[in-house]
């Protein structure tokens, strides 16, 4: 590749440190979408000949089939996708194959087809997101009445139900989706005309390639065009939220699982026996999705890293964008078919979710908004009271709504029989209708309303 420049070829440890086609060929598709787009654009501006370029792009077309087929082979000499392609090419059909890298530079090249697999990517991420909302938003619907204890603290704080707890995590995958639809817009510009990193001196039409490419147009700086990675940081910022979410999710499948909750379980699919514990049912799919996140935040510290210290324009160090964005991406895809498939396996125990219920003094907000609501207290006062009730349960060993009407009118004289009423996880979770809230009703409501966004969105 260097003979005209170089005397000699490159130490062995120089080809094994600067070779990238172990890992870059995945960009093969994109190398060559971008490639016969450069090839049609330099034949309208007639740069090359029209026969040139039709045996170009029929060249082109027979590599991609080799390496769809498996039978090209790769060479860690020509250290990379690009040069590997070209040279292919160019054996198939001859010196027109050397014309194709006219007007353009491996520094325009990559920048661009790391920027089609990004857009690639995340039409293929988004619908996976998608499909996990939807599972989750039918354990809703199913669940919307499901009561079972809400958790701040990991402490028992007020009822919720199963179905509104579900909801939540619908939202965050509904942020997550919003992130990679905004990161895709930004990225959607072609670097392609850039060249090495001012320009071409040629008669070139960045804006035919970047309309044949699908992007809005092509960037409007070439130092820029070749220095930015800012979309793989963006988009693995972003994967990194999704795989937190994620993390979130699973940590919650986990303790549910386990014995002193007891809240769900999962089948056989999702879960893994012990080798010398034959009792033992662990839910593995969870407890690794949850471990991976650290693979896709480490990559986004990993470019962070490499990108903070680089002048203008392009720098080797930008080859080590590649690995840790497509072992995000292959991260991030896996864990997402997982938490899917373990959201539609587990199986839900109402009656031991309603039982953890009756414990922790569960409905004592719902005591101290009735002591406002009817007898006009202060919010504060009202506070107190019931803090002085709880205190008299516990120390009888008892919960709330068992603890008796003359223990309560011993606090408070005014109390009356009426106050049961607001004790009932069942009443505390019915009331709860204030927009977001927990009542069955309003996650009805909330499940519709989702499910009408997700067949609205692409």
């Amino acid at each position: 590749m260097w003979g005209g420049r170089y005397k000699m070829g490159p130490a062995e440890i120089m080809e094994k440190i600067n070779a990238s086609i172990g890992f870059d060929k995945r960009l093969y598709a994109q190398d060559i979408a971008g490639s016969m787009a450069h090839c049609d654009m330099l034949v309208a501006q007639r740069i090359i000949t029209a026969s040139d370029g039709r045996a170009i792009k029929r060249g082109l077309r027979q590599v991609k089939a080799e390496i769809e087929s498996g039978k090209f082979k790769f060479s860690t000499k020509l250290e990379d996708i690009h040069f590997n392609v070209e040279a292919r090419l160019t054996e198939i059909i001859g010196p027109a194959g050397g014309r194709l890298h006219t007007a353009r530079s491996r520094n325009d090249q990559v920048a661009l087809d790391v920027r089609l697999w990004v857009r690639d990517t995340i039409d293929r991420l988004e619908p996976m997101l998608a499909d996990l909302q939807a599972a989750l938003i039918d354990r809703a619907e199913e669940h919307a009445a499901t009561i079972m204890p809400g958790f701040t603290h990991l402490q028992t704080a007020q009822p919720i139900t199963f179905g509104h707890h579900l909801l939540a995590y619908v939202e965050m995958f509904g942020r997550d989706r919003g992130r990679l639809a905004d990161c895709r817009a930004r990225l959607n510009i072609s670097p392609l005309g850039a060249a090495a990193l001012a320009g071409s001196p040629h008669p070139i039409d960045p804006r035919k390639t970047a309309r044949a490419l699908g992007f809005d147009g092509p960037m409007p700086n070439s130092l820029d065009a070749v220095s930015d990675r800012d979309y793989v940081v963006e988009f693995i910022a972003a994967a990194s939220l999704t795989a937190v979410h994620l993390s979130r999710l699973s940590e919650e499948i986990v303790i549910w699982c386990s014995a002193p909750f007891r809240f769900i379980s999962l089948s056989d699919a999702f879960t893994t026996g012990s080798s010398i514990m034959p009792q033992k049912r662990n839910p593995d799919a969870a407890e690794l999705t949850r471990g991976k996140v650290g693979r896709i935040v480490g990559a986004f510290v990993a470019l962070c890293t490499m990108m903070k210290g680089l002048p203008l324009t392009y720098g080797k160090d930008m080859q080590e964008d590649k690995e840790p964005l497509f072992d995000a991406v292959d991260t991030l895809a896996l864990t997402l078919a997982a938490s899917a498939g373990m959201v539609r396996d587990l199986t839900v125990d109402r009656a031991r979710l309603k039982a953890a219920t009756d414990k922790g003094h569960i409905t004592a907000t719902d005591l101290a908004d009735w002591l406002v609501r009817t007898l006009d207290m202060p919010f504060r006062q009202a506070h107190h009271v019931t803090g002085s009730l709880v205190k008299r349960a516990d120390e009888l060993g008892i919960q709330l709504f068992e603890l008796p009407l003359a223990e309560m009118q011993g606090v408070e004289p005014r109390i009356g029989k009426a106050v049961y009423d607001v004790l009932s996880v069942e009443k505390s979770v019915a009331s709860r209708r204030s927009a977001g809230g927990t009542a069955p009703a309003r996650v009805r409501a909330a499940v519709k309303a989702a499910r009408a966004r997700l067949r609205k969105e692409p």
